[in-house]
């Protein structure tokens, strides 16, 4: 049965932890599991956040989003795959183990730690931060395998990349090059495209003008410009647009005569930059200057451009580029073909060298400035041009510059060989499989995907590091290389291992192999440096593992397939894929939801997910990103403590739409409180009546009850919500879903419906009348608690409980089904009118406080003026309920009569007729009626004629003195302020009646307790009341109302010029 409940103030916290415990000590969770176990599968998968060490309010974001989906699913009756899954490779986590383990660089690793401890530390850091994030999701209340999380450290996880890698490498889609990459001098390694992307950064670098000399003519230069003098030690060409205008321009500069070449649309740029006057004096085409050879400005410092000079025709010369712009240098571009993408692909149309004389650590091996990192170098180099005579100004440039997403270092770009995934060779593919499949929320978003996708270049997917899946590339002494797709294999193809440098033979079966390489190395472990020792033969030769490991995004990217552990086991796999679901932020459209379909497409030549949602960012309350710097960091623990989990939970998913950054509010979060708070308040007054009465729902026939308009409003209301609610969560609007439902509990639920029952509730025994109330209510909490389960687990469940449960049978608010909608229920037309009702009420009150009467006095009439037929109607079939909520003896639609007064529109008439103004302004004031009717007349005044419209006059209406008027959407509405001594004794009994209750409330009474109310007051008071008696016991429960001498509990009240008492009167 219900009973009352135990709390009546909505305290989040305790309610919380209670429902926590009581879900754990039931197995609520493991139940909920088991119920739908033969449910259509539904395949979540969680995006892996990286082990960074706690989460943010972004993560904290996705999890909620995360958790409601799978929530809600599970209510719908889907067997809901609810794997968590964690990111623990990559250079984040190695540069937080090296900065505790005061390492300073990459060859510390090797060379004071050791590799293989190295890694272990890694891993313990990775373990240690799951632990602390698993139970910070916990604490949001989300609902995953946190026993049985993927992780991309595990054997088979690793097994599932090679895999991968191998089907890539029988593709002819995995191969090494030369390339050009954006290359982290501080973690020694080269970066992806999609890394770099959203890392650009402002930052002050130098920004020069250089002059090169033209070789055979005297005082004539090609000017260029750059912000990486660091580059120009490499520099092999200088680059021209073909169907650019470009000029020589004589100058005087330092004493002599010189001829500059450069662009004719930048010469006045350039020359005001520099601060010198010129005269054009040739003018050619870009093609013009092919193969204009120019002597390098650091041949002596640096020797290998000499032999360049020589070996290779284009070096030092003039080559052509359509990459040339003219937005800002010269339109000549210093080319170096080691250090830019596109240098590098014009370079090779020209046969140049690649030329980075640099090491991993960004520091020059050879020259001049051998031994020093390229950024320290810049003030050298611009300081040695200047001294050289080449310099021909040097200030600095604030740009957007690349940097390293993991150690926020300055990029460089530099060339290396590398391993690639030759994306180029699927685009169309992975953009024909996407524009077929997958359903993007919203819909846009598809485009962002598809544009990243045509403008990707190869996926390197080698990184010079240790804490991440080993490439499982092995190589012999001629180059030839395999690529081992398992652990099985490797073994199988392993002819021996070296451990500590000392090379141990294996035998040929492949147990006792296993057996050598445990008691060796230890159990099978696939990360470095385990997987160094081993050395496979393939084609007769022995090969060995490159060094390399693989790119971390491509450890999320195989999550779909990996996490099932797939191919190692193929049941999992073969049951659930591809992915029916996946959100992250929208960060990961060109990232992880990228590095996902690239894999895929590579491995199965299709896409893995189905259904794909993106979310913004968590910005502070100003827009700005939270940050240490700023001091606006929010913790979710913090909000948790303040608000509550189901607070947290809802504002997370009511403040924007998810697309959409979310602004931060604590003033919204504490608005979702009140909204929880509200709900919790109804619970109480339902659930304390209920069991007062030992209401059963299962025990009325419904089919019997005498349901009121109001009664069947709420419901129609209810079942209207379950599909705005279902439709928000299937089409990603969540804001409809959670908006839906605010506007549901705090306007139709609490501020009308409740109010418009709550005498109902009042009435002694098995009143049909109040049972259908009850009844109502039960069945209104009966949907709305499934509705809101997904979105606030914790109050659902409580108000379960003690409200639904007992009359179930089902033991968790989270093991029912869905609600649907019940037709019969809906009643648009209904719903419309009782729109206009709240409407007419609103105004109606507005109007009260206009004329200064306080709704607890009676009025006589009330006038409800329209044209409207749903206004007709709303007023006719829900009279009553205008009657009470307005407490006006009668409400009735009508037309008021007014006096309609006419007056002169000087504003118009001045203008149009001056110096007749007044005499036609004298016409109006005597005949405007005539003209407000008729809407224009022609009239003749003292002889001359006039036409005259509405627009030369102005119209007021004046109503009856004893009407005060309010305007709504719909009509108007008309109060009638007179005041009989009826009236007055009513609105007094109110009065009264209100204080008594307050002294009850200050008591504590229960709602059942009977009193004796004494009062003191004046004889017209008294005369008043008198009248009202019955209406007084009823209200305030009271046995007898006394006039006299106040006893018992008594208060003054002196703004109704009365003493009142009350006793409680013993059972």
């Amino acid at each position: 049965m219900i009973k009352e409940p135990e709390v009546r103030e909505y305290n989040p916290g305790q309610l919380e932890e209670k429902i926590e415990k009581f879900w754990k000590e039931n197995d609520i969770y493991n139940k909920v599991k088991k119920l739908r176990e033969n449910g259509p599968k539904y395949y979540f998968l969680d995006g892996p956040p990286y082990v960074s060490g706690a989460i943010h309010l972004g993560t904290a974001w996705n999890k909620i989003i995360k958790d409601m989906i799978i929530r809600f699913r599970t209510m719908q009756g889907y067997n809901v795959w609810r794997q968590p899954g964690y990111d623990m490779h990559g250079l984040p986590i190695e540069v937080k183990v090296e900065q505790a383990l005061g390492l300073k660089t990459k060859k510390d690793i090797e060379e004071k730690i050791g590799v293989e401890n190295f890694i272990q530390k890694c891993k313990e850091f990775a373990l240690n931060n799951l632990r602390i994030m698993t139970e910070q999701f916990k604490m949001l209340g989300v609902w995953m395998d946190w026993d049985n999380p993927y992780m991309t450290i595990k054997n088979e996880y690793i097994e599932s990349a090679w895999f991968t890698l191998k089907r890539a490498w029988e593709k002819g889609l995995l191969e090494k090059d030369k390339r050009v990459l954006h290359w982290c001098p501080r973690c020694e390694t080269a970066l992806a495209e999609h890394e770099v992307r959203g890392e650009y950064k402002l930052r002050r670098d130098p920004s020069i003008y250089v002059k090169f000399p033209v070789e055979g003519r005297e005082n004539e230069y090609l000017l260029i410009w750059t912000t990486t003098p660091w580059t120009l030690p490499a520099n092999l060409a200088v680059s021209a647009h073909p169907e650019y205008d470009y000029v020589k321009v004589k100058v005087e500069w330092e004493g002599r005569e010189e001829y500059w070449i450069l662009a004719k649309a930048l010469v006045d740029k350039v020359l005001g930059e520099i601060g010198v006057k010129g005269e054009i004096v040739e003018e050619f085409k870009g093609k013009d200057l092919e193969g204009l050879r120019y002597v390098h400005i650091l041949m002596d410092e640096y020797p290998r451009q000499k032999e360049f000079r020589e070996k290779y025709e284009w070096a030092h010369r003039v080559i052509l580029a359509n990459f040339v712009t003219l937005e800002e240098g010269t339109g000549l571009v210093h080319t170096a073909p080691g250090h830019g993408e596109e240098d590098f692909e014009v370079g090779q149309k020209y046969g140049l060298p690649v030329y980075s004389p640099l090491d991993d650590q960004g520091k020059y091996t050879e020259g001049k400035w051998k031994g020093i990192y390229v950024k320290e170098a810049d003030p050298q180099i611009i300081e040695h041009l200047k001294e050289k005579g080449y310099l021909l100004k040097a200030g600095e440039i604030e740009h957007k510059y690349p940097h390293c997403w993991r150690c926020k270092t300055p990029l460089i770009f530099r060339a290396t060989d590398q391993w690639f995934l030759k994306v180029s060779k699927v685009k169309d593919k992975i953009i024909k499989e996407n524009d077929e499949k997958v359903t993007w929320y919203p819909d846009w978003v598809k485009i962002r995907f598809d544009n990243g996708v045509r403008d990707s270049g190869d996926w390197v997917i080698s990184r010079q590091r240790y804490w991440g899946i080993p490439l499982p590339i092995w190589q012999a002494e001629d180059g030839e290389i395999y690529v081992v797709g398992s652990w099985k294999e490797l073994v199988e193809l392993a002819v021996a291992i070296e451990v500590n440098g000392e090379r141990i033979d294996l035998p040929e079966s492949f147990e006792e192999k296993l057996k050598v390489i445990e008691e060796k190395l230890g159990p099978e472990d696939l990360h470095r440096p385990y997987v160094d020792a081993f050395i496979i033969k393939v084609n007769g030769k022995e090969m060995r593992r490159v060094k390399d490991v693989v790119d971390v995004w491509f450890d999320s990217g195989i999550a779909s397939w990996a996490s099932l552990g797939y191919p190692r086991n193929k049941e999992m796999f073969e049951k659930l894929w591809p992915a029916d679901f996946i959100v992250e932020g929208e960060d990961q459209v060109t990232k992880w939801f990228y590095s996902q379909q690239a894999a895929s497409v590579i491995a199965f030549d299709t896409v893995p997910y189905l259904r794909v949602a993106m979310h913004g960012y968590v910005l502070d309350e100003k827009g700005d990103k939270m940050s240490k710097s700023l001091g606006n960091i929010i913790r979710p623990e913090e909000v948790v403590e303040k608000a509550g989990r189901d607070t947290f939970r809802f504002y997370m998913l009511w403040a924007t739409n998810p697309w959409e950054n979310l602004k931060f509010s604590w003033k919204g979060v504490e608005q979702v409180r009140r909204m929880l708070n509200i709900l919790w308040n109804v619970y109480v007054l339902a659930s304390t009546y209920m069991s007062l009465d030992k209401f059963n729902p299962t025990r009325v026939n419904p089919e019997e009850l005498p349901f009121r308009d109001e009664d069947r409003w709420v419901l129609s209301r209810v079942n209207n919500l379950i599909e705005k609610v279902e439709n928000g969560i299937e089409s990603f609007y969540l804001t409809k879903a959670t908006r839906a439902l605010y506007e549901f509990i705090v306007e139709d639920l609490s501020r009308w419906y409740v109010r418009l029952i709550r005498k109902r509730m009042w009435v002694e025994g098995d009143d049909p009348d109040k049972l259908a109330a009850y009844y109502t209510l039960w069945k209104v909490f009966d949907v709305l608690l499934r509705l809101i389960a997904p979105f606030t687990p914790y109050i659902a469940e409580e108000i379960y409980q003690n409200l639904i449960r007992p009359f179930t049978g089902v033991e968790s608010v989270h093991m029912l089904d869905w609600p649907k909608p019940d037709e019969r229920a809906i009643d648009k037309e209904l719903e419309n009118e009782m729109e206009y009702v709240r409407r007419i009420v609103e105004a109606g009150s507005a109007a009260r406080q206009k004329a200064r009467i306080k709704l607890r006095y009676p009025v006589r009439r009330i006038i409800v003026e329209t044209q409207d037929e749903t206004v007709k109607r709303a007023v006719g079939r829900l009279n009553r309920i205008l009657r009470d909520q307005l407490n006006a003896k009668e409400v009735v639609v009508d037309t008021v009569k007014r006096e309609i007064i006419v007056k002169p529109n000087f504003a118009k008439l001045g203008p149009e007729f001056k110096s007749d103004a007044k005499v036609i302004a004298k016409w109006i004031s005597e005949h405007g009626l005539e003209l407000y009717e008729k809407g224009e007349v022609d009239v003749e005044i003292e002889g001359k004629a006039f036409h005259l419209t509405r627009d030369h006059i102005i119209v007021e209406e004046e109503i009856p003195e004893f009407f005060v008027m309010e305007e709504f959407e719909g009509g108007r509405v008309y109060v009638d302020k007179t005041l009989t001594r009826e009236l007055l004794s009513e609105g007094l009994a109110r009065e009264f009646v209100r204080r008594i209750q307050e002294m009850r409330k200050r008591l504590d009474l229960d709602v059942n307790d009977r009193i004796l109310v004494t009062i003191e007051t004046t004889e017209e008071n008294r005369e008043l009341l008198e009248e009202q008696l019955d209406y007084i016991k009823r209200e305030t429960r009271a046995t007898e109302v006394i006039f006299g001498e106040a006893k018992g509990y008594v208060v003054e009240w002196t703004e109704v010029n009365a003493k009142i008492g009350i006793e409680k009167v013993e059972s």
